[in-house]
């Protein structure tokens, strides 16, 4: 396959950050001066500073202080520098990043970025040099120091950004000389998006103000909780991703934001038929024979001897790099790389003040990858789709490679808010979006979805929307309590659905040998109300049924619609089938915890996970019952979890992370949240779990929003460096 690569030895010398030079110093030491840093009994900081710069200067610095590890590996992974620090195995996630992401380029856009924005990113890099210069104890992996284009590289907030929809099996396989074999494990990483983000209009709440849920779902641990404020006007309160110096899920005084992962379709791929001409790669465009571009990519990694060095050469058209081959055609990748305007469009939202000035920001249509839920104090609620959608020829199956020499397949600019479906102020007085489609999102009021192409949505309903529309259709009494507890409903529509049909099943083959055996276990599952809690046996085998069921027909079906894996489980699959399914469940149960009828608290938990990755969970330490599920099965509040070398118990390791429910008034703003474990990532702090209990029960503290507030459960009050 087409690479040319080099080994190179390089001597790797783990050095402490450099020295500052006298003017540098000074300049951290003013920003230090004019910012305060109040950690409240959570350990939560709260951080204010004159200017905007300066909130950003402390707020960098405050994550540093709670997990500056990472912050670091964030921008290493973001950067294209992964390998430097963890090895040989990360250098094609590394190669992936670096086919969109050219440091050269990122600092010459922040050389043009608005003077407003170089401010902020010059900030954040200061912040975190004199994080360091401060704390030599800290030995940073890789990165000794921070420079203000990296922001740049990491840009918007969600968990999986666009390029991580690149498989690096396929990349591997491309771009690896055949005598290098491929390793198991380097797919595209993470688990399924998902989120939860309600608003409800003040004529359906008991105080007449409208509020918002925030709810997303990640891997545990991925955002932190703090406060920036400014003498300029910033006032934002949420959750952080690491490095990143905006509050991506939040609120202001006046309004809020919650972002769900999108099923719209932003990202393409194109196939290029691809001609060889004196030995050298060309590809077909419409009437023209184009030659293809290449790029030579350097990358270093880790070995126990020092570094090492791989040179790539990598292939692009004009649509994007080259990231797999099907048959004699080349794969090529399209999606958005619009990194200073997604960079002023997230900060900028933080800082409105009304729908208004909201909109402004959305304007900059640089958010590809998020749904957003809206609520503020003048009691507007809305839904608003991606602003990066491509406008593409509907004609297309764009979840599909396009014929890349066909120029009816171009992108003719991009779909903004007024051309993609949202929704303001439905009558209903409500909206919802679980990283379902859009056209339920506001019950009969919704987007209608005839109107739009069918690139907008690529999902469909999921159990987790139609659950949302159960908790939030026809009510008129909802308080800030109301609705956390709605947001915590045990109800499980998918199971509500499913062990019918298992109880038919059974009830069809009684007296048979295929269900022998099953009668105590299908007596309990008949008497379920199909809802979660701790101390609940139908609980645990409902899940391990429904595991064993899905994991044995998910390879039949198409992942989108995700409803065709249900219909598939309740339809397709025969009586025998589900109580084969459920055999196999009651086996494992009786095999891993002695008896089937264990409470599901027993088997699900809460664990902050030790350092060892061979062995991140253990059963014999402290650990928490959750009493949510996955989502797959319909939970709102949810927690993905699985077993672990030497663990009987499921650990959870992705779901509800920060959790906060916000009420706006005309002349306040009231929330409420959680955090999973605790705001620290140092296990010696009290603040690494103290939040354990509360996350599991869904028991949520109050926000202390406004400085009164903190009088009275204020730990430290300090500026950077002391």
């Amino acid at each position: 396959m087409p690479l040319l690569s080099t080994l190179l030895a390089v001597t790797l010398i783990q050095s402490p950050p450099p020295s500052p030079h006298s003017d540098e110093l000074a300049r951290w030491q003013r920003h230090a001066h004019a910012v305060r840093i109040t950690r409240d009994d959570w350990g939560i900081a709260h951080v204010h500073g004159t200017t905007d710069a300066d909130a950003v200067f402390g707020m960098i610095y405050a994550q540093a202080e709670d997990d500056f590890g990472r912050i670091e590996r964030n921008y290493l992974v973001n950067t294209g520098r992964l390998a430097e620090a963890e090895g040989e195995n990360a250098l094609w996630q590394d190669l992936r990043q670096r086919l969109f992401v050219n440091p050269d380029t990122l600092q010459a856009l922040y050389r043009r970025s608005p003077p407003w924005l170089r401010s902020l990113m010059d900030a954040w890099a200061d912040g975190l040099n004199y994080y360091l210069s401060t704390h030599p104890a800290v030995r940073p992996k890789v990165l000794t120091r921070f420079e203000p284009w990296m922001p740049l590289s990491f840009s918007e907030g969600s968990i999986g950004g666009d390029i991580e929809s690149v498989s690096l099996d396929a990349l591997r396989a491309f771009y690896a000389p055949a005598s290098e074999p491929t390793s198991a494990g380097t797919g595209a990483s993470g688990p399924s998006q998902e989120s939860n983000g309600f608003a409800v209009a003040p004529s359906n709440t008991v105080n007449r103000r409208a509020l918002l849920l925030i709810n997303p779902h990640t891997t545990f641990f991925f955002r932190s909780e703090l406060q920036m404020t400014s003498d300029q006007g910033l006032s934002a309160y949420g959750a952080t991703t690491w490095g990143q110096f905006f509050i991506y899920q939040g609120f202001n005084a006046r309004l809020g934001w919650m972002h769900t992962s999108t099923g719209a379709d932003a990202i393409d791929e194109y196939a290029e038929m691809i001609v060889r001409k004196a030995g050298q790669p060309y590809y077909r465009y419409g009437r023209e024979v184009r030659q293809v571009r290449t790029e030579r990519i350097e990358l270093r990694y880790r070995t126990a001897d020092g570094m090492q060095g791989r040179d790539f050469t990598v292939y692009h058209t004009h649509h994007g790099p080259v990231v797999r081959s099907v048959g004699d055609k080349w794969i090529t990748v399209r999606l958005m790389n619009r990194p200073v305007e997604a960079l002023s469009q997230s900060f900028l939202r933080t800082r409105a003040r009304n729908l208004a000035e909201y909109r402004k920001a959305m304007n900059l249509n640089a958010n590809s990858s998020n749904n957003t839920v809206y609520a503020d104090a003048d009691g507007h609620i809305a839904y608003f789709h991606p602003q990066f959608i491509p406008r593409r020829d509907d004609r297309f199956d764009w979840a599909q490679p396009v014929d890349g020499s066909d120029p009816a397949t171009e992108w003719h600019g991009v779909h903004g808010v007024e051309s993609s479906p949202h929704l303001v102020d439905p009558p209903n007085g409500w909206l919802q979006n679980t990283n379902n489609w859009p056209y339920s999102a506001a019950g009969r009021d919704s987007p209608r979805r005839e109107q739009y192409p069918k690139y907008m949505d690529m999902v469909g309903e999921i159990p987790r929307g139609q659950q949302a529309i159960r908790v939030l259709i026809g009510r008129r009494d909802f308080t800030i309590e109301r609705l956390r507890a709605a947001a915590f409903d045990p109800y499980l529509t998918a199971f509500a659905r499913l062990v019918p049909r298992l109880l038919k099943a059974f009830d069809a083959l009684a007296g048979k040998p295929a269900a022998d055996g099953l009668t105590e276990p299908i007596e309990a599952l008949r008497g379920w109300d199909y809802r979660w809690s701790a101390a609940s046996v139908p609980t645990s085998l409902a899940v391990a049924w429904g595991d064993e069921l899905m994991g044995r027909v998910r390879s039949r079906v198409p992942v989108y619609p995700e409803m065709a894996v249900y219909d598939y489980m309740a339809d397709s699959t025969s009586a025998g089938d589900k109580l084969d399914a459920l055999r196999t469940a009651v086996e494992h149960l009786n095999r891993d915890f002695g008896t089937w009828r264990t409470p599901w608290g027993e088997i699900n938990r809460f664990q902050r996970p030790a350092p060892d990755p061979a062995r991140p969970f253990d059963d014999r330490r402290v650990s928490v019952a959750i009493p949510f599920t996955s989502s797959n099965w319909g939970s709102l509040a949810a927690v993905s979890s699985r077993t672990y070398p030497g663990t009987r118990r499921r650990y959870g390791t992705y779901g509800n992370t920060f959790v906060a429910v916000v009420e706006f008034g005309r002349d306040s703003v009231r929330a409420i949240a959680v955090t999973p474990g605790g705001e620290s990532g140092d296990p010696a702090s009290p603040h690494y779990n103290d939040q354990a209990e509360r996350y599991a029960e869904g028991r949520l503290r109050p926000v202390y929003f406004y400085p009164g507030q903190l009088e009275g459960h204020t730990e430290r009050v300090y500026r950077p460096g002391e």
